[in-house]
């Protein structure tokens, strides 16, 4: 599939990693370090611009790299992108760790999974079939 993007960033384009990876690396594009504390979050730009086509999301996802070696995660994960869409790509950032994590120009901070999506009508109705679970909530299928 082909998608049309603008890059304003100083660095390549999202990539996959391997030939069989689902999310390209996005990084981020600054004139400067950003300085994420602990428990605090930032919107970090990438520069990028894209035109999706109708039917599919592009999904921001955490990087587990930063997750686990720093606790650098996103707030809302996964962030959506939807085909309407025309703003520059950004991720909100936060810092989950102890310790202060710089953010640096060109870091891979998130990636990016493109996925085709379902719009759908409502059919307001009385009842719902019954179905084996029924209104069984968290945890209710055990812990086998």
């Amino acid at each position: 599939m082909k998608i049309r993007i603008i890059n304003q960033s100083k660095h390549p384009l999202p990539a996959y990693s391997t030939n069989l990876s689902a999310g390209m690396d996005i990084r981020a594009n600054l004139n400067e370090p950003v300085l994420l504390r602990p428990l605090e979050r930032k919107l970090i730009p990438t520069g990028l611009y894209i035109e999706l086509p109708e039917g599919y999301e592009a999904q921001i996802r955490p990087r587990s790299g930063l997750a686990i070696k720093h606790g650098i995660g996103l707030v809302n994960s996964p962030g959506t992108i939807d085909a309407d869409y025309r703003g520059e790509i950004c991720a909100i950032l936060v810092n989950l760790s102890n310790d202060d994590f710089i953010v640096q120009d060109g870091e891979r901070i998130c990636q990016m999974v493109v996925a085709a999506h379902a719009s759908v009508t409502w059919d307001e109705v009385e009842t719902l079939n019954k179905t084996e679970r029924g209104v069984g909530g968290f945890g209710h299928t055990g812990n086998n």
